[in-house]
């Protein structure tokens, strides 16, 4: 089980309440969970009033200082902040009342979800029938007073927020960034160079100099080992084909698809690894490894066309283990398979 934190908002005039359960507290993570509540809205607040929120802004001695990021995120939706006391119940009567009853209402017993994704569906649709059934402080249906909610709020820009806090860091002799505690594998041909590090609340992207992307891994919370992701590291071996020997990328392989590289000249990685690549970004990476593997098997070089259709018989659930025929991709590539109808 995860520690998650749940963001809650509520609209105090017609009572509508939502909430969005987040990884941390961090500010993209704080920002990616009020957008997520203004898409349910269709609209932004013109105000906003913040109770716990630290990484939106800092109270010492009575003057707030915003972070970076939520500033960035208020002005692009053109709304106004106030902090809450954290000693004036009075002040956040409402959102605080919600905490708990949505808390009750929706997660107990504690629901089980494989994704945060489905976890927020989940929770979306809850917040939606209980604001059906809910009423407003004067007695009146939640719909009436949340529609005179929505006409004051602004509309939503054609836009929207990227939510990402960026910072410089200097990969390691291992190709290795940190960012935020944890280790993030840009790979061994970027190792000592400085690079960009944008933290968003599910990925992580590392650029280069001229934004040159690096890699996309997803992002980590806590402790753990360094994340990776093997198709980043793809394009320098396929720039020095002799790196392959020394990458951790052979860990992620099949170790026949490993020995059958070792053996290839420089040419024959290149195209190999390239077909790898390319067949990924429709395949995912372990069914294109797994049909390069059969190409190798069968004792050829693999390369685009024959990986790529192999590949996605086997991510569509139709390449049973065992040797494949690559005769028929071969004629079917060259046009030369006959219409069996």
């Amino acid at each position: 089980p995860l520690d998650l934190k749940l963001l809650v908002a509520t609209l105090p005039h017609s009572n509508d309440r939502q909430c969005v359960a987040l990884m941390s507290q961090r500010s993209e993570c704080l920002c990616a969970g009020l957008l997520e509540i203004f898409r349910r809205w269709g609209r932004a607040p013109a105000a906003m009033v913040l109770d716990n929120a630290t990484e939106a802004g800092r109270m010492v001695r009575g003057e707030v200082t915003e972070s970076r990021l939520f500033s960035q995120f208020r002005a692009h939706y053109r709304f106004e902040s106030r902090y809450c006391n954290p000693y004036s119940g009075n002040e956040k009567g409402s959102v605080e009342n919600a905490v708990g009853f949505l808390r009750r209402n929706l997660l107990v017993p504690v629901p089980a979800f494989g994704t945060l994704p489905e976890l927020n569906a989940f929770l979306a649709e809850g917040c939606a029938r209980i604001n059906a059934a809910a009423r407003c402080r004067d007695g009146r249906p939640h719909g009436e007073a949340y529609r005179e909610d929505l006409a004051a709020m602004r509309a939503l820009p054609g836009v929207e927020f990227d939510a990402v806090r960026w910072v410089t860091a200097r990969a390691d002799k291992r190709g290795y960034v940190e960012a935020d505690g944890r280790e993030y594998v840009a790979g061994p041909a970027w190792h000592g160079r400085s690079l960009l590090v944008g933290m968003r609340a599910t990925t992580v992207e590392i650029l280069a100099d001229r934004g040159r992307r690096v890699a996309v891994l997803p992002r980590a919370f806590g402790e753990g080992p360094a994340v990776r992701n093997p198709l980043s590291l793809v394009p320098a071996i396929i720039a020095r084909p002799r790196a392959f020997g020394e990458s951790t990328i052979r860990r992620d392989m099949p170790p026949g698809l490993v020995e059958g590289i070792d053996r290839m000249d420089s040419a024959g990685r290149r195209r190999t690894l390239r077909s790898i690549g390319r067949a990924s970004e429709s395949s995912g990476f372990e069914a294109a490894c797994e049909a390069a593997l059969r190409v190798v098997e069968g004792g050829r070089v693999p390369d685009d066309a024959t990986v790529d259709v192999l590949a996605r018989r086997i991510a569509g659930g139709g390449g049973e283990a065992g040797a494949a025929d690559l005769s028929v991709y071969d004629g079917f590539l060259k046009g030369a398979v006959a219409d069996g109808r």
